[in-house]
């Protein structure tokens, strides 16, 4: 298959060599891309973890503190691979969503062992906060990037879609989905499997009109690429 990728370069280019390996043909098509901000060391005062719902918070991180102690509380398999690759050496995976990372940090730990930081961009919804917030944590958000949205898609990817070049495309969060739905609108999907890492995702592609949509079984890497194994 054709699968267009629809995640930031760094990433995208991971998934391209796994789609390799699964006998797959990966294009690019950056979507969305973070910008890390420079700035002084995140207050690490009375923090006794850290939450990360994104590998990118952690690239962010690792950028403006040379500390690896500090436990990493992670959103799913590749957030936690990331901060494991960079040095930390307690990482937790909740598996899941911003509601499935809350639900664990209660398993994990207590609000009377200190606060909670969340190292996350501009962009960033507040579900985290308010779902540790009604658990009685103390919260603390840490902007260390933003992410931008391209403004149109590459020139190679818009004439694939009016070719009919391509027999898939990953959408890995709903911002993601909607960046696509705008660019692409007036451009043939139809006979394209859409694959989304949730259910969000997949209902934020909105009235775009595709062959098939398919939703990871969890919200994750490894199950979004189970969808079209």
């Amino acid at each position: 298959m054709r699968i267009l990728v629809t995640r930031p370069a760094e990433d995208g280019a991971e998934i391209a060599a796994r789609l390799a390996a699964m006998g797959h043909q990966a294009l690019l098509a950056p979507l969305l891309e973070p910008h890390f901000e420079n700035g002084p060391e995140p207050d690490f005062s009375g923090v006794q973890a850290v939450l990360a719902t994104s590998a990118n918070g952690v690239r962010a991180l690792v950028r403006r503190t040379a500390r690896r102690d500090l436990p990493i509380f992670a959103v799913g398999p590749q957030t936690a691979r990331e901060a494991r690759d960079a040095g930390f050496g307690d990482v937790r995976s909740a598996d899941g969503d911003a509601v499935a990372l809350a639900a664990k940090t209660a398993d994990w730990t207590a609000a009377d062992k200190g606060a909670l930081l969340h190292v996350c961009g501009a962009e960033a919804p507040g579900t985290l906060q308010q779902e540790l917030d009604a658990r009685g944590f103390a919260v603390r958000r840490a902007v260390l990037y933003r992410v931008e949205a391209a403004e149109a898609l590459p020139p190679a990817i818009a004439q694939a879609l009016a070719d009919g070049a391509l027999d898939a495309a990953l959408f890995f969060s709903p911002r993601s989905a909607r960046v696509f739905a705008a660019l692409a609108g007036g451009l043939p999907t139809r006979t394209l499997i859409a694959a989304c890492i949730s259910p969000v995702t997949a209902a934020a592609l909105g009235g775009q009109a595709f062959a098939e949509v398919r939703v990871a079984a969890r919200p994750n890497q490894d199950a979004l690429l189970a969808t079209i194994a």
